[in-house]
């Protein structure tokens, strides 16, 4: 099974933002060292606990300081920008690094204020047509407009292999339109667990197969889930506790708030968290997989098994940056990745 990860670049409490940015190279160093397969960035924003905001520059900063890993967005939110810009984006990144990039694309709200302040047209709310959005951008990928549509004699201009297309989501509209167009599709199963199993066979049900430079011929799906590796599972739970704190200020509309370091969530908390285990069978992914390397892995393997899932996108948000890299070489270890 391959591993990969999808990096937040996470505040720690105490470090700066700036340490925090070079925290995230020094994990993509890391995790290639270890045979991790893709680091991803994502795109979230006006956020006091992820400092991730723009995977693009990420992306660059990221493949100028390694040399084999792939790197790429987890993802870019296409619903609010251009497809013929993120396009030429990711091509230029694709011609400074070739055969490296991922495209990862995907549609979220930012939330109301900041989707408007995303929009250059303020006269009215911006409602974005997804549809025609992933149709616009593969066709600058694949250079197909139909010879009477207005775009069709404008070509993207770049060399002969393309960045990698991956549509990322966690709804049944991602699966169909992943699924009808042949793109390769990541499920996040940290966001929509018990939709996992029926999503995504949806999607590998509905394939059609595709000869498009941007497509693929058959079903390709990966599953991200928030995982956390230590030597023992108490550390392992305890590392779990800032995001836990996280999610439950957002189930009571507290939005935007700094991560806690594990001791001071662990006392938020009231206790260590406890944490279920994969249940074999359901296809469901559990909120957390945190535990020794033989838990994980075992989780993971039967996960996989049961989704048939070759690879697993790592999320973590862990607020310790040395436990964060532990728990890599944890993985790496237990998963044989090198």
């Amino acid at each position: 099974m391959k591993l990969s990860l999808v990096d937040l670049s996470t505040v720690i409490p105490g470090q700066t933002r700036h340490q925090t940015l070079m925290n995230s190279i020094e994990v993509a160093q890391h995790i290639e060292r270890l045979g991790f397969e893709r680091v991803w960035y994502a795109e979230h924003h006006g956020s006091a606990s992820i400092a991730g905001r723009a995977p693009e520059i990420m992306i660059a900063a990221v493949a100028a300081k390694t040399s084999t890993i792939k790197v790429g967005s987890g993802s870019v939110l296409l619903n609010h920008y251009s497809p013929f810009k993120v396009v030429e984006t990711f091509c230029t990144l694709n011609e400074l690094y070739p055969n490296r990039i991922d495209m990862g694309i995907g549609r979220a709200t930012t939330g109301p204020t900041t989707d408007f302040a995303l929009q250059q047209d303020r006269s009215k709310q911006f409602q974005s047509d997804s549809n025609q959005q992933i149709l616009e951008l593969t066709a600058w990928l694949d250079n197909s407009f139909p010879k009477d549509h207005p775009f069709a004699k404008t070509r993207i201009h770049t060399i002969d292999s393309l960045p990698e297309l991956h549509l990322l989501g966690s709804s049944s509209w991602s699966a169909s339109a992943a699924s009808h167009l042949g793109l390769r599709y990541v499920f996040a199963g940290f966001i929509n667990q018990k939709g996992t199993p029926d999503i995504i066979n949806s999607y590998r049900s509905n394939f059609k197969p595709s000869d498009t430079p941007s497509g693929i011929k058959s079903p390709q799906v990966s599953l991200a889930v928030h995982v956390v590796c230590a030597d023992t599972e108490e550390e392992a739970h305890r590392q779990t506790a800032p995001v836990r704190v996280m999610y439950r200020s957002l189930a009571k509309g507290i939005i935007d708030t700094p991560l806690l370091s594990p001791d001071d969530a662990v006392k938020e908390l009231g206790g260590l968290p406890t944490i279920g285990e994969y249940v074999s069978g359901s296809g469901i992914p559990p909120r957390f997989i945190a535990g020794t390397p033989e838990q994980v892995h075992q989780q993971l393997i039967q996960l996989g098994k049961d989704l048939s899932v070759d690879e697993i996108i790592i999320q973590d948000m862990m607020t310790d940056h040395e436990a964060r890299l532990r728990s890599y070489e944890l993985l790496s270890s237990v998963f044989e990745l090198k």
